[in-house]
């Protein structure tokens, strides 16, 4: 089957429509970053660098580092992006562009997700590093696709019978990492987490500035939930799209957290940029040897 030119977009060089690249601009392990200022923090410990596309807030940079190939890509925040970001990068390597044929043989690709969160618990020290084991995704991106096979539903509906979530709010999923990813990264010391992926960064995890909050309880339900010794310990706004789409389509993925907030203790790091950066550090030489 053929795709259409306003499914499948191209720009005038045949280059894919958002991020911007070709295949061959693309390695089969791929970091993703939230901030596009992110990028080049990773890249500049790259041996070499091969590529270098920008448009909107989609940066990628392709380069080598100790003799593997690695893609860094900014995402923008939230899971409407990374709609965008996965389907997009899945598409350079499962179809054909020229064709606009999808391959009978997929190739899968690697996603680790490196960003910040804040703990909901309050033994999570700051600036310390979280792995999303599970993610449970306030948002409804996955409700737009078959993605019953690779959710939780147990604790899904687990989930709604504690909070006694609202039904005017979109119904949480729950997915899961790569398990060969989390036992090659989960080192001593990093938190093997359960991670709440928002719909946005104030009202949505219970921060209030001016307006006053609908549900003034929303945090101490969340962090007060528990499935079979699993408790929600952190939230930022990517990683359940990131891991439902990519399990949908074959794709391995991580989300690694730095810890730069607690929200239980209030407490926010007084070093988050040099945390970040030790993360990405830890990240690479992890990376290196997958």
């Amino acid at each position: 089957m053929q795709l259409g030119p306003s499914e499948l977009i191209l720009n005038e060089e045949g280059r894919i429509y958002h991020l911007n690249l070709l295949p061959e601009e693309l390695a089969d392990c791929i970091i993703l970053v939230g901030d596009p200022q992110r990028v080049s923090r990773v890249s500049q410990h790259f041996d070499s660098l091969e590529i270098s596309r920008h448009k909107r807030e989609f940066i990628t940079h392709t380069g080598w580092l100790k003799g593997k190939r690695i893609s860094v890509i900014s995402t923008g925040i939230g899971t409407d992006n990374i709609d965008i970001v996965i389907n997009e990068l899945d598409a350079l390597v499962n179809i054909d562009l020229a064709s606009r044929e999808i391959k009978k043989e997929k190739q899968q690709l690697t996603f680790i997700r490196v960003g910040t969160s804040g703990a909901i618990q309050p033994e999570i020290k700051v600036d310390s590093f979280l792995l999303s084991n599970y993610a449970i995704g306030f948002d409804n991106v996955l409700y737009y696709y078959q993605s019953e096979a690779i959710r939780f539903p147990d604790i899904e509906r687990a989930f709604l019978q504690h909070s006694q979530w609202e039904t005017y709010n979109s119904q949480p999923y729950v997915v899961k990492c790569d398990e060969q990813l989390r036992k090659h990264f989960l080192d001593e010391g990093v938190v093997d987490g359960f991670t709440g992926s928002n719909v946005g960064f104030y009202g949505p995890q219970g921060r209030h500035l001016r307006l006053p909050p609908k549900d003034p309880f929303l945090n101490k339900k969340l962090a007060s939930f528990s499935y079979e010794n699993k408790k929600l310990t952190n939230f930022e706004m990517e990683t359940s799209a990131i891991y439902g789409l990519s399990a949908m389509m074959g794709h391995k993925a991580l989300s690694l957290n730095a810890i730069i907030a607690n929200r239980a203790s209030m407490q926010f790091s007084s070093q988050p940029a040099r945390t970040i950066d030790e993360l990405i550090e830890w990240t690479l030489k992890k990376l290196i040897t997958l």
